[in-house]
């Protein structure tokens, strides 16, 4: 895949295809001519909302009874990270502390 013009369907159809790994790092390994840094530059710039996702994928999702949606908030403990720039001092509930994570 190469991508000419990164935007916001992009990173919204690399969200939706991506079942484990939901870093940029990972998105750059996969697409070609697309760097780390340009995903990370477009991200700062762009104000992406959940509520974009949603309104992508609802229509995609079969309702069901005994169908459950997981909404995952877990915060990544970075305590080693001192040059990744999206490392920010968060409330993590696994340590039940404010750490280092993403």
């Amino acid at each position: 895949m190469i991508i000419k013009k990164y935007n916001r369907l992009d990173y919204c159809q690399y969200l939706l295809s991506s079942q484990i790994n939901y870093t940029i790092t990972n998105m750059a390994n996969h697409i070609k001519n697309l760097s780390h840094d340009r995903i990370n530059r477009y991200l700062r710039g762009e104000k992406l909302k959940p509520n974009l996702l949603w309104e992508t994928v609802k229509k995609l999702i079969e309702l069901d009874e005994d169908g459950l949606i997981i909404f995952d908030d877990t915060v990544l403990n970075k305590k080693h990270s001192y040059q990744i720039e999206l490392v920010r001092r968060q409330y993590s509930g696994n340590e039940k502390k404010v750490i280092k994570g993403n």
